[in-house]
């Protein structure tokens, strides 16, 4: 455990999920109005340097994130020659759950409402762990593949933001398509001049600012 400073917690532990074991960084800052857990997309981990630009200006805005790995070292090298793993959103979706069970125990955040923040594939298995277990209190989708929680989406109780850039054109594609299902209060926020990665001057601190504004909203 490690204190950085006497308001902020910052820690990485382990969170069991049935047999694997995922590392994970937890920073909770001092009256934090909730939690926002985070699902990486396909072939990226906790340390997506895109998540962890979004985390530290949520954490900056006084929000509690935890950054996970949703598969092992051991799944990781499988996943580079296979890319088995990469789409079983039903797998993504239980370890993000696994997630949740131990953030609500955690002495830390276990009083604390959680929200998910979902990139790429890992927006899909936000959106399924939330139709499935029910206590995300927010959703925000970067990139999102919301078309891959197909027959959840009708199910999710939780208000959702989509945020696409407008280059991506097929993306936002599946994202109205999306909200067609969802019957939770949705909303699709299009990042003018942005790609898929929001790689663009600017685009991602509009992520951040977007996704903080509707966690904050929801976390009250």
């Amino acid at each position: 455990m490690n204190i950085l400073d006497p308001k902020i917690l910052e820690v990485s532990v382990v969170i069991p999920a049935g047999r694997a074991r995922l590392p994970a960084d937890l920073v909770v800052p001092a009256g934090a109005p909730g939690l926002v857990i985070f699902a990486h997309g396909s072939g990226s981990s906790r340390l997506s340097p895109r998540n962890q630009s979004v985390a530290s200006s949520l954490q900056q805005r006084g929000l509690g994130t935890l950054l996970f790995d949703l598969l092992t070292e051991e799944e990781e090298r499988e996943e580079y020659y296979t890319a088995r793993l990469r789409f079983d959103i039903a797998l993504l979706a239980r370890r993000l759950i696994a997630a949740t069970d131990w953030a609500s125990q955690h002495e830390t955040t276990c009083d604390l409402p959680a929200g998910y923040f979902g990139s790429s594939t890992g927006a899909a298995a936000a959106l399924v762990a939330a139709a499935t277990d029910g206590r995300a209190r927010a959703i925000v989708s970067r990139g999102g593949r919301p078309d891959l929680a197909e027959g959840h989406l009708e199910r999710v109780e939780a208000p959702v933001l989509l945020i696409v850039g407008e280059n991506d054109g097929r993306v936002i594609e599946l994202n109205e398509r999306a909200r067609e299902q969802l019957r939770s209060k949705n909303s699709l926020a299009i990042v003018p001049q942005a790609s898929h990665l929001f790689e663009e001057p600017g685009a991602l601190e509009e992520v951040a600012r977007l996704a903080g504004d509707f966690f904050l909203k929801h976390f009250k």
